[in-house]
């Protein structure tokens, strides 16, 4: 894997590094301009420049250091288990001598070397610019690793002779600067993002643990994840004044069908006044007003058809309601996967569980199953509920 940390000043650039470098066996990768280069050095003159105008010299060497949501300086306070800029420069001196970084001209040149050992791993934290950054992002083991935390908490750390205004105006500086050397400009380009938030050096160690930086799901989704994200895309185009809901029909890992919730085609929209009950604002149905929309597990199964569909995997990004429930089991689906929680999902489970079809949730967000339900003991209150009843609910 080859990491690439940003971030902003005084976030703790340099000591990610340092930690990856010596205690997870990390090779240092640097740009090195061509008048920094020593002469008895064997890598080749240096074209690549850093971009220099918009910042001055104090800046850059801290920006070096500091570009990253997870590292921490100490703050000026008077504690054993902070650390400020200085340690971090005596850590750089005391790594370089220990851990010589391998210099390369051109970001092209590092290109060719890390993927021919993409088996290995590299960290950095010269690539500053989206331009250089899409020269790597390309390959599917580079993560652009990007540091952040709260702007006092780095000015304390920072121990700068500058005004807290002036650290202020660098800080907008390098977040919404009008070059490529800014953060904004490289939001999208992204993997991973942390706050640095912590009050010790070694706390911080902890965090970049739990984080399990080589973990290849930070870089490429497993299958859950894959489609759970898919479904969420899918509930983006609907339409409904009351909840926003995808469904993805998945067969031996294949896409069988789509779905999201709204009104029947040829019919008006919901948020254009399509489905009256959805659009009274009201949780219970008046004057025997239905709604009209279908939902979007409705719309997947209806898509695909019972012979399309056969054992397969429902992945929806809310828990089913009754009545789609009994559609998923009648069609033949086997599995269900959803990640936010519904109002009846008791009584949706206890179906599923009698039918035979395997519930899980999922949080894409921390990339992984979590249990349902919570423990054994169904709530029964809910698991006899009409359909009548249930569409008094929010969907």
């Amino acid at each position: 894997m080859f990491i690439a940390i940003i971030g902003t000043r005084a976030s703790g650039c340099s000591t990610l590094k340092n930690y990856l470098i010596t205690s997870k066996g990390f090779t240092h990768i640097q740009l090195v301009p061509f008048n920094e280069l020593s002469a008895s050095s064997s890598s080749p003159a240096f074209a690549y420049q850093h971009p220099r105008e918009a910042l001055n010299d104090h800046t850059i060497d801290n920006a070096a250091k500091h570009l990253s949501f997870l590292t921490f300086d100490a703050t000026p306070l008077p504690s054993p288990s902070t650390f400020s800029d200085d340690d971090a420069r005596s850590s750089d001196t005391q790594n370089s001598r220990e851990h010589s970084p391998l210099n390369f001209n051109t970001p092209a040149e590092l290109l060719d070397y890390v993927t021919r050992n993409w088996r290995s791993n590299f960290v950095t934290t010269e690539i500053q610019t989206r331009e250089v950054a899409e020269v790597f992002i390309k390959r599917p083991f580079f993560m652009l690793l990007s540091l952040d935390g709260p702007l006092l908490d780095r000015f304390r750390r920072s121990n700068s002779p500058v005004s807290l205004q002036n650290f202020a105006a660098e800080d907008d500086e390098r977040r919404f600067g009008r070059t490529n050397y800014s953060l904004n400009e490289m939001a999208d380009l992204v993997n991973l993002r942390v706050v640095n938030d912590f009050p010790s050096k070694s706390e911080f160690h902890v965090h970049i643990e739990s984080l399990d930086l080589l973990n290849p799901l930070h870089l490429r989704p497993e299958w859950d994840m894959y489609f759970m994200t898919l479904a969420s895309l899918a509930s983006q185009r609907s339409n409904c004044m009351k909840r926003r809901v995808g469904a993805i029909l998945v067969r031996d890992k294949r896409i069988v069908s789509t779905g999201y919730n709204g009104t029947p085609r040829g019919v008006r929209n919901c948020n254009e006044g399509g489905c009256i009950r959805c659009n009274n604002g009201s949780e219970l149905i008046r004057n025997n007003e239905e709604c009209v929309c279908l939902h979007a597990e409705e719309n997947a199964l209806l898509e695909a058809g019972r012979d399309r569909i056969g054992p397969a995997t429902l992945y929806c990004n809310t828990c089913p309601c009754l009545k789609c429930t009994i559609k998923i089991i009648q069609t033949g689906v086997n599995c269900v996967v959803y990640n936010l929680s519904y109002k009846v999902d008791t009584a949706s489970a206890k179906l599923f569980a009698e039918a035979g079809v395997k519930l899980r949730r999922f949080d894409p967000a921390q990339h992984r199953l979590l249990p349902f339900p919570p423990n054994e003991n169904y709530d029964t209150s809910t698991i006899d509920m009409t359909f009548d009843e249930e569409a008094s609910l929010t969907r």
